[in-house]
């Protein structure tokens, strides 16, 4: 495992063991008040600690190094295990929506409620610092299954918050029905979750591109750019799982040997290291300048076959750097 991979599974295998010590906490405050509502909350605890499960397994896959049978390694568990995770969510929802609906019917006594809520209230704040926690380690090291995991205990926290409110009310009015009308409300939270995790998933293993990813590479690469990158185009970053995936095509001189073409490559190939990490690949293609129009959009001053003189600097943005062709002024390609 590289560094990465081996922080994302050592922080997971974390959240399995709060998450399973929370759900117990939980099945407790249940046992204690006989609530619903709280029933909500310790059926999706279920699902935590199963998706936690899952999870885990997926960043021990997804760390493995390449093979013959996965050339490209095994990072797209990860957009599984997030769909699996969803899917599980979004079930939860359903079961509770059911059971919200039988017992507004038939209202149960809730007891200990006082109990209850400390106790509820406790899980919900350990899984808001669990939840940052795990939104911050993901996107430190681009894994999907570690900030959608974030996500859900995140959300888990504020349907908590509600619940809490909730709780307060039934025990100072005395209003048991409200305890069915509190989990219908939540089971919505819960199934809306679920669905955008799944969506989430889906553009993954789709390979739909991030948008959030190619803008910060963007910006990486505009701020900075050589005299001697006259453009790159045809540019595809590819996440799978927590490794990057860097396809594209860099214009240089045409002058250019190819020591000299290298040591631009192991430049671009550095400023990538050092703002994505180094869990990634890169296959540049390097292309020669068209003198024709390159020319004009080229700042390299010291260039020995200049035909045009400078005219301006195009700025590389997410359309110029996706695009298949040399940039070129008046925003036009060849």
């Amino acid at each position: 495992m590289n560094i990465s991979a081996k922080e994302n599974y050592s922080f997971q295998k974390t959240v399995v063991i709060v998450g399973i010590t929370l759900f117990i906490i939980k099945v407790i405050a249940w046992l204690l008040t006989q609530s619903i509502a709280i029933l909500t909350d310790t059926l999706e605890s279920i699902i935590n600690v199963l998706a936690g499960l899952f999870s885990l397994y997926s960043l021990y896959i997804s760390a493995k190094p390449k093979d013959r049978d996965h050339p490209y390694g095994h990072g797209k568990i990860e957009f599984i295990s997030a769909g699996i995770e969803g899917g599980l969510i979004t079930l939860a929802g359903l079961i509770i929506v059911y059971e919200s609906v039988i017992t507004f019917f038939e209202p149960r006594i809730i007891s200990k409620l006082d109990y209850g809520i400390i106790l509820v209230a406790i899980t919900g704040l350990i899984n808001y610092i669990l939840g940052i926690l795990a939104i911050k380690k993901g996107k430190k090291n681009k894994s999907l299954a570690l900030i959608s995991g974030g996500e859900h205990l995140k959300s888990d926290t504020y349907s908590t918050i509600g619940l809490i409110l909730g709780l307060i009310i039934i025990y100072l009015t005395g209003f048991y029905w409200l305890d069915s009308v509190i989990a219908l409300i939540f089971s919505g939270i819960i199934i809306f979750t679920g669905v955008k995790i799944i969506r989430r998933s889906l553009a993954g293993i789709m390979d739909e591109a991030d948008e959030e990813l190619i803008k910060q590479l963007v910006i990486t690469l505009e701020k900075n750019r050589t005299h001697n990158w006259i453009d790159i185009h045809n540019v595809r970053f590819i996440k799978y799982g927590s490794s990057l995936h860097l396809d594209g095509h860099l214009t240089l001189p045409w002058y250019f040997n190819l020591k000299e073409s290298k040591d631009e490559l192991d430049k671009l190939e550095k400023i990538i290291t050092d703002n994505f990490g180094d869990s990634f690949e890169m296959f540049i293609h390097v292309d020669n300048c068209c003198e024709t129009f390159s020319c004009k959009i080229c700042q390299k001053e010291d260039c020995p076959h200049r035909k045009y003189l400078f005219e301006k600097q195009i700025i590389w943005t997410i359309e110029n750097i996706e695009s298949d062709k040399h940039h070129k002024l008046d925003n036009q390609y060849e």
